[in-house]
């Protein structure tokens, strides 16, 4: 038997079904899961879907097309949007219920899999009802790593728990495959360098968010596409990396990958260095994040080895994008500093799509935030609960206001 005529024939006898239930389904990572997943209809079954509320006709299309039997909507007053997009379209036995608790109860309903596509650290609540319930998370949510820390890794009922869906973390958990824990040397991470790259840090200072929102290579969100800009989506992907494997930060580089190709890298200690590489498209690790341990057919097109092609490596400019540097000093500081790096990124990342903060402010607002409340951070160094989390988080982000707002002045 030829190595294609057993591939085939395991392909044949993977007769698993999974149910899954998707938040921030209307968003990037949740469209393109209902895309891999409207590919493969005899594998999944999409029991629940959870959105903000934005986009209420898209809401209900999606619930509609995929025979959705719940539905949770984040913001109370999208809810009659949705149930009138749902009554047109028919669709009338679907259960629709709103609030952040809607969402946490649906998170942890109990489904096969649950794709967390939500930006920002409210996502963290509904990735720990996920693992608590038993289900497999296919984690986009990396807020939840870098803001909860060990209260999302504390929630899990078994190893193995968390698929890692960012196309970094993805590439690691590929590549590390090939080798024990013990044998990793060194997690390379590899950044596109966005739209800016090569540019001095006065070439900055008159940035619009319209040019930001430019990614060469990545169609994502508003606020992971401005991330991308400064490199913090860097910053909070080293982060990451180190907590989702067990790496030390020391162990863990940054290179710049202009053609976003290989999309991260494990180097082991005898010198070999394994990579997962393949065109930008997030379809391929959210499938993998579904899946796993298998892999569906007709995800993505694959490299073209036929025709010539450059990879270039080139390192960081830590002078002009300080977001990884700072990022570093908060996860090697605590838990705590790096909630707060995430929660006054946020703010300032809003306040620059709003035109009320210079690009260049974004990293030095966060930066002064982290050091106004760095006295009260160097106390315990972990949470003691969601709560904690999120009134530490709520100060950063008045604190963050207020600079912002002093900055206008």
């Amino acid at each position: 038997m030829s190595a294609q005529t057993c591939v085939d024939a395991h392909l044949d006898e993977v007769s698993w079904r999974r149910t899954v239930i998707i938040l921030g389904s209307t968003g990037s990572i949740g469209t393109q899961g209902l895309d891999v997943i409207g590919r493969h209809p005899e594998r999944f079954d999409v029991t629940g879907l959870a959105a903000g509320g934005a986009h209420p006709r898209l809401l209900a299309e999606q619930a509609a097309r995929f025979h959705v039997r719940h539905v949770a909507v984040f913001h109370e007053e999208a809810l009659p949007a949705v149930r009138d997009a749902l009554a047109e379209l028919g669709a009338k036995d679907i259960v629709v219920e709103a609030g952040a608790q809607a969402v946490i109860d649906l998170a942890g309903a109990g489904a096969d899999v649950v794709l967390n596509g939500i930006t920002g650290s409210i996502g963290l609540e509904p990735s720990i009802a996920a693992l608590r319930a038993g289900s497999q998370l296919a984690l986009a949510n990396k807020e939840s790593v870098v803001a909860g820390g060990h209260l999302l890794f504390d929630a899990q009922v078994r190893e193995a728990q968390i698929n890692p869906v960012d196309s970094e973390h993805s590439a690691i958990w590929q590549s590390l495959r090939s080798g024990m824990h013990h044998e990793v040397e060194r997690l390379v991470v590899t950044a596109s360098g966005g739209p800016f790259r090569g540019r001095t840090r006065d070439e900055l200072a008159d940035v619009t968010p319209e040019q930001a929102l430019h990614h060469p290579t990545w169609n994502m969100g508003p606020v992971v596409t401005i991330n991308s800009s400064t490199l913090m989506n860097k910053g909070l992907e080293v982060i990451e990396a180190s907590r989702l494997f067990s790496i030390p930060p020391s162990r863990i580089s940054v290179t710049v990958h202009p053609q976003s190709i290989v999309h991260s890298m494990v180097e082991f200690r005898d010198g070999a260095t394994i990579c997962q590489a393949s065109p930008p498209d997030m379809r391929l690790p959210i499938a993998l994040g579904l899946s796993a341990p298998d892999r569906l057919p007709n995800i993505a097109r694959p490299c073209d080895w036929t025709r010539a092609a450059q990879w270039t490596f080139e390192p960081l400019d830590d002078e002009v994008f300080p977001a990884v540097a700072l990022a570093r000093h908060c996860l090697e500081a605590s838990e705590k500093h790096t909630a707060v790096l995430n929660a006054a990124n946020e703010q300032a990342v809003h306040a620059f799509l709003e035109h009320r903060l210079p690009y260049l402010a974004i990293a030095d607002t966060v930066r002064e935030v982290l050091d106004e409340m760095d006295g009260e951070l160097r106390g315990a160094p972990l949470f003691e609960s969601v709560e904690e989390m999120s009134q530490v988080e709520l100060f950063a982000r008045r604190l963050a206001d207020d600079l912002i707002n002093n900055n206008r002045d």
